[in-house]
């Protein structure tokens, strides 16, 4: 018999389930953001390695960050399964059997999910300061892409664009941006730069996040620039399926894909772009389907091919040359996932690398990739495996080498961890986010312009 005013057994075990059902829910989805970062401290004596590289985070409210994870379900027209792709810290969910396990550093990450990972990154960052006066530049931790998703479908113009502009509000407010009008200010936006501007009132797409006179002078981190060095807008990779967690996990995979077997020249994970008349990938699937040394893996609607990571990156890994056409935008994730499994890129189009990714790929691009003309192919006046057999062997080999040496600049590690010697894209995209904000308070011309990119 219960005493009057006590909880019955039954009643009990729901209160603990609901309990650890509320605590796992925020483990997977705040946590990353409830902790705090590191502080750098220097004793006083001898060089400060962190001179120059200060880096202060602002404390948004929660509406900014946390709540949009927390409401994450709230994206669900455009990104079903949103909770599950940001889950441990943006990587979403770990990968399993065979070689690509979590236990590994592999995930099923998608391709938008930047916004977390970065943030995760930012404060594994060795050179965090608590004092935004002393601060060389100053991180935003905006979830620009994740509200992107969450607003986009079924929404007006002025509900697209009420978060961004609260932000503005809250920014322009802060000594922090009055003391270089917001010349020092990053945030991360996980998608490709021309979802933050749009410029038509009555157009359904978008938010005008970009195009406020206030956050024209914030730098911000896209996977696609829209105004290629010119603007604010600067790219950097899209976020591949590996996360290592040392510097020895890194090492260890690109001597993997440095002694892999390469079975097919050429290879292309897609589908085809039936409706649109610019697009070559017809052509580039009827070149791949006629050639015995050629492999694809369809992505059209329905089919479940480019569903599974593990196939994909077998595939790479098992090829010398990957066809990169455009797809929705100028550039594709799946660049980098084959660069990260020692694939050499083929590109269709200046704009899909060569005039995006200036802080993370070499300038002469000749050394890593091959650049076919987009409109040989359309005109059908060109053969992609002829034009490919005509690199020397001893050429192949060097360029599959300058793109095994590239990988590290190219993937994110865990942010639950932290590389000691090696650099990440985080880390590359950092350094030019600050050598970016010194040349604009100096006034001396926007850093890594890419005029001349041959």
């Amino acid at each position: 018999m219960a005493k009057p005013g006590g909880i019955s057994r039954p009643c009990f075990f729901i209160v603990v389930a609901a309990t650890l059902w509320v605590l796992t829910l925020y483990l997977r989805l705040l946590v990353p953001i409830a902790f705090s970062g590191r502080v750098a401290v220097h004793s006083g004596g001898g060089k400060d390695p962190c001179r120059g590289r200060y880096v202060y985070i602002h404390d948004l409210p929660p509406r900014f960050n946390a709540e949009i994870l927390r409401n994450c379900s709230a994206a669900y027209a455009g990104w079903p399964k949103m909770c599950d792709d940001v889950s441990n810290g943006g990587l979403g969910r770990p990968m399993s059997g065979g070689a690509f396990t979590g236990e590994t550093g592999w995930y099923a990450t998608h391709q938008f999910a930047l916004d977390a990972i970065f943030h995760g990154r930012m404060r594994q960052y060795g050179c965090l300061t608590n004092d935004s006066a002393a601060s060389d530049a100053v991180f935003v931790p905006f979830y620009a892409g994740f509200e992107f998703a969450a607003h986009s479908w079924g929404y007006d113009a002025a509900a697209r664009d009420a978060a961004s502009a609260d932000l503005v509000r809250w920014l322009v407010r802060r000594p922090e941006w009055r003391r270089a009008g917001g010349r020092d200010h990053f945030v991360v936006g996980g998608r490709t730069a021309w979802d933050f501007m749009r410029s038509d009132p009555n157009s359904a797409w978008g938010n005008a996040f970009l195009l406020s006179p206030a956050a024209k002078n914030l730098t911000l981190l896209a996977v696609e620039t829209a105004t290629l060095g010119w603007g604010n807008d600067v790219a950097v990779p899209y976020p591949t399926y590996f996360h290592p967690r040392s510097d020895a996990e890194v090492l260890s995979w690109q001597q993997r894909i440095r002694d892999s077997d390469r079975w097919w020249l050429t290879s292309f994970v897609g589908a085809t772009r039936p409706g649109d008349d610019k697009s070559i990938r017809s052509q580039i699937v009827a070149q791949c389907t006629a050639s015995p040394s050629c492999r694809q893996l369809g992505c059209a609607f329905g089919s479940a091919q480019c569903h599974y990571p593990g196939d994909i990156m077998v595939l790479f890994m098992s090829s010398t040359f990957c066809l990169q056409p455009s797809g929705d935008s100028s550039t594709r994730r799946s660049t980098f996932d084959a660069m990260v499994a020692g694939c050499i890129p083929v590109f269709f189009k200046p704009r899909s690398a060569y005039l995006q990714y200036r802080w993370h790929l070499p300038r002469d691009h000749a050394t890593y990739s091959v650049l076919i003309p987009d409109e040989s192919v359309r005109a059908g006046n060109v053969s992609i495996e002829a034009e490919l057999r005509k690199i020397p062997p001893a050429a192949v080999v060097k360029m599959r080498e300058e793109v095994i040496k590239l990988v590290p600049r190219l993937l994110y590690a865990d942010p639950r961890y932290k590389l000691q010697t090696v650099k990440d894209a985080f880390d590359v995209a950092v350094d030019g986010v600050l050598e970016r904000v010194k040349q604009q308070i100096k006034g001396g011309g926007d850093y890594g312009a890419t005029a001349g990119w041959r």
